[in-house]
């Protein structure tokens, strides 16, 4: 997708929401700021929160697939308002925790981790764990962990405190989906009631079938535990005109669903956005969501968003740069 194209989309897109707002790019200066496809805030990079090369815990120098809660009114005694989760990928990998008073930091590593380990017996021994994405279980009073770990197989763990964790099952496998399917990983589960699947949860993922391209595939449950797939794809790579897709989000706004997920570099390094309907049944590809640029430390790649609020202000913490040589970073809608 060209600049043009992407000017376009976004311009189109600020037009539908019915103008545009206004931002400050620069000190005293104030200038439009188009809406997101769907009427999104339109994200605007700010800085990066977590670089790897600062952090205690770095046994790979990278980082990827950050989560972001707001845990203040969930938990007695948090070590801050917000718990911000992410891995290594590489080797051993490990699930951290960071934490702050606020979702512009500065964010403070936990300095017992990883909080989960590749080895934890009886349970699993793999050569890696990485892709934690945490869900608030009100029902359970307990925040549940989704994290991968080999590739092919996604775990759930579960915990009072957002700290120490109990092991709890597998949930999903590459056995799940069809012959040849090679990776189900770096999944997201949502609270999305699917009242014709009898569902209360959505789970949204990568998977790589057999021509080893990465599509973002799609389930849900009635408890968060056990899991039903469509065996084909939610995201379909080349529909987006993509090698890869792979870090899905889902949002909802004015009563609509939208899934979000990024493109490899080499088919742009963007977060794109597809309308799905609430019953998941629509396929509206809506083009760029957030268009990375190639300053530093995006360096053309923008991946893996979380989304979260803070005194009414949105924010999205995303992946910036290269795949396994970027940092968290932050922006503000």
């Amino acid at each position: 997708m060209t600049l043009d194209r992407r000017h376009f989309l976004r311009t189109a897109s600020a037009t539908a929401a019915g103008g545009a707002l206004l931002a400050l790019t620069e000190p005293g200066r104030a200038t439009p700021a188009l809406a997101a496809p769907g009427g999104f805030p339109d994200y605007r990079y700010v800085r990066t929160l977590l670089n790897p090369d600062e952090l205690k815990y770095n046994p790979t120098g990278e980082i990827i697939f950050p989560c972001i809660r707001g845990v203040y009114d969930k938990l007695p005694a948090p070590l801050g308002r917000y718990y911000l989760y992410y891995a290594p990928h590489d080797d051993p990998g490990g699930i951290c925790l960071a934490y702050a008073d606020s979702l512009e930091g500065p964010f403070t590593e936990y300095p017992h981790n990883p909080i989960v380990s590749n080895h934890w017996a009886p349970h699993y021994n793999v050569s890696h764990v990485s892709s934690p994405h945490v869900i608030w279980h009100a029902e359970r009073r307990e925040l549940w962990l989704y994290f991968h770990g080999e590739n092919t197989v996604t775990r759930l763990a579960r915990s009072k405190d957002g700290i120490h964790f109990t092991y709890d099952k597998s949930v999903l496998t590459a056995e799940m989906l069809p012959k040849g399917t090679k990776e189900t990983s770096y999944a997201r589960v949502f609270q999305h009631d699917l009242p014709s699947h009898g569902a209360r949860y959505v789970m949204v993922f990568m998977r790589n079938d057999g021509s080893n391209h990465r599509d973002i595939g799609w389930g849900w449950s009635a408890d968060g535990r056990n899991w039903e797939f469509d065996q084909e794809p939610l995201i379909d790579h080349a529909e987006v005109g993509a090698s890869d897709v792979s870090g899905a989000h889902l949002l909802t706004r004015n009563g609509r669903t939208y899934v979000v997920y990024h493109t490899d570099k080499g088919s742009g390094g963007d977060i794109h956005i597809t309308e799905v309907g609430a019953d998941f049944s629509r396929r509206d590809h809506l083009g760029v969501f957030y268009d990375s640029t190639s300053a530093s430390p995006e360096n053309g790649r923008a991946a893996a968003p979380s989304f979260g609020t803070d005194g009414g202000v949105p924010y999205m913490i995303y992946e910036a740069g290269e795949r396994l040589s970027g940092a968290i970073a932050m922006a503000r809608g």
